[in-house]
């Protein structure tokens, strides 16, 4: 049942403003969909995304702070600017399984968001903002972005994230992202094997003492990856090999205690063989959330008034547990990263749940997304700017 929320002429004004650009979102979310491009590569995906704010009174840098698939867009308040609120988008895809993190519904979440808040800013002082980030998957866009100034002008951070199911409050693991490569000598394997020296060998011997290491690691510790290179020719000692490996942890003070034990096992295997083992960050680590805990309070309260419901199965609800490089943002920010549900049985990165982010039910989640979005940075932006002030006061973290 949904929860009944007082009378407030502002969000009835937001939620009128969703439902009255509704085609537009679902046509962006569609566009971003059907054309997915992966991290760093995703020039089409963000000047969609660009350019639907544009006609909404919003100023468009594109590129943004030197990187060709970031843009921020900015729609100032008329008169006395109090407070400035940030929706992020993301809209890089899968290699191989394109949007099946659903990432077309988190840019068309925060760009709904932005512009139905962006019809009442002037009634608050509040200046609104859509960064979009690229190459969440694994390139830490928003940290690239961080470093370079993005985000610290922001009083207020937020995006929602697909999933399974809701759930409000987002726990990721801190992570490295690494690139493993070993180099050794290529022989013929069968005439001149005494002559090489074998790359995938110290591969084995690398993923053989992970997999023993596993045993003694902290319980929620996670250590995975592939190999994405073995050799060439089954009568060649491979000369090269190499994977992209993950390390996950609680949080970054422990993720850095268990970086040097995995990468023992690593050089493990080029001690064992002889090869020359190369690591390679692919990003800056990923930080473990600190979520604005006023402010996720109001999302679900506004979440539930929509009908949205975080009554839901524990074994379904665990993608709060995915990493993200918001994790970073919200270091320095005030922040929010829930998880909303889009049905049906398939979980983040299989082609099924790809399917489950276009159409009706993706469509529900979109509008709902997009209004509580922005009834929450409403309430935010009213507690903590000292304007049109509620009854019950956000405690600022």
């Amino acid at each position: 049942m949904n929860e009944r929320l007082p009378p407030d002429d502002l969000k009835v004004r937001i939620a009128d403003r969703v439902r009255a650009i509704d085609p537009e979102l679902c046509a962006l979310s569609n566009q971003l969909h059907a054309d997915p491009e992966i991290g760093w590569q995703e020039h089409r995906s963000a000047a969609a995304v660009a350019t639907a704010l544009a006609p909404h009174g919003f100023t468009i840098e594109q590129p943004y702070l030197g990187l060709e698939t970031a843009f921020r867009a900015v729609r100032l308040p008329r008169g006395a600017h109090r407070f400035t609120v940030g929706f992020l988008a993301e809209y890089d895809a899968l290699p191989g399984l394109g949007h099946a993190c659903g990432h077309n519904l988190i840019s068309a979440m925060s760009v709904g968001g932005a512009i139905a808040l962006a019809a009442v800013a002037d009634d608050l002082g509040l200046a609104v903002e859509v960064i979009g980030t690229p190459a969440e998957e694994g390139g830490g866009g928003k940290i690239v972005l961080l470093e370079r100034g993005a985000f610290t002008e922001l009083d207020f951070a937020l995006m929602a994230h697909p999933a399974p199911v809701d759930v409000a409050e987002a726990r990721p693991f801190a992570v490295t992202h690494w690139h493993v490569q070993y180099d050794g000598t290529a022989a013929h394997a069968a005439a001149y094997p005494e002559r090489g020296v074998n790359a995938n060998d110290a591969f084995l011997v690398a993923q053989l003492a992970i997999g023993l290491l596993r045993q003694q690691l902290p319980a929620g510790v996670r250590v995975h990856g592939v190999q994405t290179r073995g050799g060439e020719a089954p009568n060649a000692i491979p000369e090269r090999t190499e994977g992209r490996w993950y390390v996950r942890a609680e949080t970054t003070a422990q993720l850095l205690e268990l970086e040097e034990r995995v990468r023992k096992c690593f050089e493990a295997g080029a001690l064992a063989t002889g090869a020359t083992l190369t690591i390679t960050p692919e990003s800056e680590r990923y930080a473990e959330m600190r979520t604005d805990e006023g402010a996720l309070d109001r999302y679900r309260e506004n979440a539930r008034a929509l009908g949205r419901n975080f009554d839901v199965d524990p074994a379904a609800a665990t993608m709060n547990r995915a990493s993200t490089d918001m994790g970073n943002v919200s270091q320095v920010v005030n922040a929010i990263h829930p998880y909303i549900g889009v049905g049906g049985g398939a979980s983040n990165h299989q082609p099924d749940f790809a399917a489950a982010c276009v159409g009706p039910a993706a469509e529900q989640t979109l509008r709902d997304g997009a209004t509580a979005l922005a009834w929450t940075a409403l309430d935010v932006t009213r507690n903590r700017s000292g304007v049109l002030r509620s009854s019950a006061a956000i405690p600022h973290d």
